[in-house]
């Protein structure tokens, strides 16, 4: 769907393009219109899914009465209105413009990465530009390397898509244009940060000027295989290719007119279990380790048919099914279904990008799931939307969109989501219950003992008023607090009472999906069998367990991503060892292939019965997502009781915020040779006050029995008494890091 569809007044019109009439609604612009009903209108610069640039004028179209050509991708089309597409003028004037922008272009196109995918290349042989009649005088543009991409300014042809792509949609707001007549260049400024994010710029370039640094010079396009996929990293799932040759993935790219990747998506691909034989040994210890086991163990890390797989052969065997982060979102859930009277949120990221409003609670955004904190960027780029971050500590990423940080102290999510309520829902048509709930709230008390003053509340109820379309995100904060029950309860209020557009963001991997399909259990007991979590027997996918298993690009199957949709993964790499299928196979179950699964999915929790091979994996025309499909929302049962507050639990001194960088969230992104983070703890000059520690430090804690060993760094932009601390660099054991995200620190020092 386009972007500007928010602004369609749903009145009917009729065109004539080309002598064939279409019917379509106002507000739509003759390009789109054109699209929808399959009319090709030449384009360079534009960009189905941010605002129309209009710097090419290829779109240019004639309509009659009204006098030249006018851009079609900014002209809202007019009832009645009579287009023509293409005649001799306008293909006169379209051969004009491309003889423009070949003045001077390198013909570089052997060596030329984007060779074989160019826009540039193609128009240049669909106008029929056989000659160049005028030059102008060439200037000196070294190529430059920005990291994650090289920028070669020589090859640009200033469309503006990649500044586009980095203000509307990923929001590093690194590129600028530097205006100069032909000297015209694109900018970094903001070349030491060196943003993944970039890599989606790079995407949008219809010519070789910004291309993956890593990949230059090493495929030609049309020497790749495009493998259909789906992220499996933060739980966007987002649509994505593997590029592929002779068993090596080269790069990832995606279907970039109408969908985004993040910087791990697009460059934590290189993750696969290679040279794995099948150990016959291993795998018959690994049958009798599951009919040993009292309990099996699940990462996120884990497709919707492996999560059946492990589902069934509890329901065989009897053994307890463990998966902390699953098991946690999954309480969450059905605690906030008892309000609503459905399994899953109503949210979506496409109405949290219209929204006029957007409030992000119990999440660090940017970092937890990109995808979601893009949707928020471009409802503050294209709607002004405000956006109100709360969280015990403030990121200077997002400082650019939000317009009000609301600072609560730790352990406190209880508190201020009752102060939330009482500021935002006293208008609304409340049950009695509620209501008596909300007149009850001692808000000084919350208050004072949240560290929200009253008065930002104030504010955030006053910036509101007058608006609608409201968001609210929340996220992995608030899943494994004590008190995650009546939190859930108390934000699907905004979802049930006030309309607001609710996403609980999934913890990352594929927690949704196991929260659905698994019957989940809160203890491991006896002896245990760990899916990509270490235990007493453990298949790993990273090569390092006592059975090797596949990794997420070495197997078909499906993932339940944030917008509730169901999608396919394909394999991008072979893969020669066991798989979970001949475990269950061994054990008494009947598949030939995991994918015979698929179409098993419970339909009872929102899964449809449809074949893994029949599944849709496509956009239209105009960006439609015909990707796998949607969950349906079943009915629960509604039980609207609300607890009292419990008084709150006050964290004194240094705390540790378990929180990984932003292109990180796995041992399987820290294996990728692309994205090399330094895994240290991370603190303010405060911080180290506090707890007496200097930058380069080495110090040592234990957070949920997984013992860390880290280097102490100070972040002079960071405010406050808590620390940073990833557990990507943790191997499979990370995944055992899931209790609430904030932890008093209790460390020793270490030698250094």
């Amino acid at each position: 769907m386009s972007v500007h569809n928010s602004m369609n007044t749903g009145k009917e019109i009729t065109v004539t393009i080309n002598g064939k009439e279409f019917k379509s609604t106002f507000g739509k612009t003759i390009l789109e219109i054109a699209r929808e009903n399959d009319i090709y209108v030449p384009t360079m610069c534009y960009l189905t899914k941010v605002l129309p640039i209009g710097s090419c004028r290829m779109c240019v179209v004639e309509v009659e009465g009204v006098e030249g050509m006018i851009l079609s991708c900014q002209e809202k089309a007019t009832d009645g209105a009579v287009i023509t597409t293409d005649n001799d003028a306008l293909y006169e004037e379209r051969q004009s413009i491309m003889k423009l922008y070949n003045v001077n272009h390198p013909l570089e196109c052997g060596v030329c990465d984007k060779s074989g995918e160019c826009d540039l290349q193609n128009k240049t042989m669909e106008f029929n530009l056989e000659a160049q009649d005028f030059t102008a005088r060439d200037q000196n543009r070294p190529v430059e390397n920005w990291g994650h991409v090289s920028y070669d300014p020589a090859l640009c042809i200033m469309c503006e898509k990649c500044v586009r792509v980095s203000t509307e949609i990923t929001g590093d707001e690194a590129l600028k244009i530097k205006f100069g007549g032909y000297g015209s260049t694109i900018i970094n400024t903001k070349k030491e940060k060196n943003y993944a994010s970039l890599g989606e710029a790079a995407a949008v370039c219809p010519v070789g000027a910004l291309v993956s640094t890593k990949f230059k010079y090493t495929a030609n396009a049309w020497e790749l295989t495009k493998i259909p996929s789906a992220c499996p990293h933060c739980g966007g799932g987002c649509q994505m290719y593997y590029e592929v040759k002779n068993d090596r993935i080269y790069r990832v790219t995606n279907e970039f007119e109408f969908t985004n990747l993040c910087g791990a998506g697009r460059f934590g691909f290189d993750y696969a279990n290679e040279g794995v034989t099948k150990d016959k040994e291993a795998f018959a210890k690994a049958v009798d380790a599951f009919k040993k086991a009292g309990t099996v163990l699940l990462s996120n890390q884990t497709s919707n048919e492996e999560a059946l797989i492990v589902q069934k052969l509890k329901e065989k065997l009897g053994f307890k099914l463990v998966s902390p982060a699953a098991r946690a979102y999954q309480k969450f859930m059905q605690a906030y279904g008892s309000i609503t009277g459905k399994h899953i949120y109503g949210g979506t990221l496409k109405a949290i990008s219209e929204s006029k409003a957007v409030i992000v609670f119990g999440s660090r955004i940017n970092d937890d799931t990109p995808t979601v904190k893009y949707h928020i960027n471009m409802a503050s780029k294209w709607h002004q939307a405000r956006v109100a971050y709360m969280h015990p500590l403030e990121d200077k990423e997002i400082q650019n969109i939000v317009t009000q940080f609301i600072k609560y102290e730790v352990g406190s999510e209880e508190g201020v989501a009752a102060l939330l309520t009482a500021a935002l829902l006293a208008e609304a048509d409340l049950p009695k219950s509620v209501k008596l709930f909300m007149d009850d709230l001692d808000i000084g008390y919350l208050s004072a003992e949240t560290n929200v003053g009253e008065e930002e509340l104030e504010a955030l109820e006053k910036s509101l008023r007058k608006k609608s379309g409201f968001s609210l995100v929340v996220g992995s904060d608030l899943y494994a607090h004590p008190r995650a029950e009546q939190i859930a309860k108390l934000l699907a209020l905004f979802e049930q009472y006030a309309g607001f557009n609710v996403v609980c963001v999934p913890p990352a991997g594929n927690a949704m999906g196991l929260s659905l399909i698994c019957d989940l259990d809160d203890e491991a007991e006896g002896s245990t069998v760990g899916y990509n979590i270490p235990a007493d027997f453990t298949l790993s996918a990273l090569g390092d367990g006592d059975l090797d298993m596949p990794a997420m690009n070495q197997q078909e199957g499906t993932i339940t991503t944030v917008d509730k949709r169901v999608v396919p993964m394909n394999v991008a790499l072979p893969y020669g060892g066991y798989v979970l299928n001949d475990i269950a196979n061994a054990l008494g179950l009947d598949a030939e292939y995991t994918i015979g699964y698929t179409e098993e999915l419970p339909e009872e929790k929102g899964f449809e019965a449809i074949e893994f091979d029949a599944l849709p994996d496509y956009f239209d025309s105009v960006g439609n997502e015909h990707r796998g499909y949607l969950l349906k929302a079943k009915k629960v049962s509604v039980s609207r009781i609300l607890e009292e507050v419990e008084e709150l639990e006050g964290y004194d001194g240094a705390v540790v915020y378990s929180c990984n960088p932003t292109e990180q969230f796995s041992a399987f992104t820290a294996k990728s040779s692309l994205l090399e983070d330094e895994a240290v703890l991370l603190g303010s000059q405060q911080f180290a006050m506090a707890t007496k520690l200097k930058d380069g430090d080495r110090i040592r804690f234990t957070i949920d029995g997984v013992n860390f060993d880290r280097l102490f760094r100070i972040d002079t932009t960071m405010k406050g008494t808590i620390a940073l601390n990833p557990t990507f660099d943790m191997g499979l054991s990370g995944a055992l890091v899931s209790s609430y995200r904030f932890k008093r620190l209790d460390f020793e020092r270490a030698g250094n």
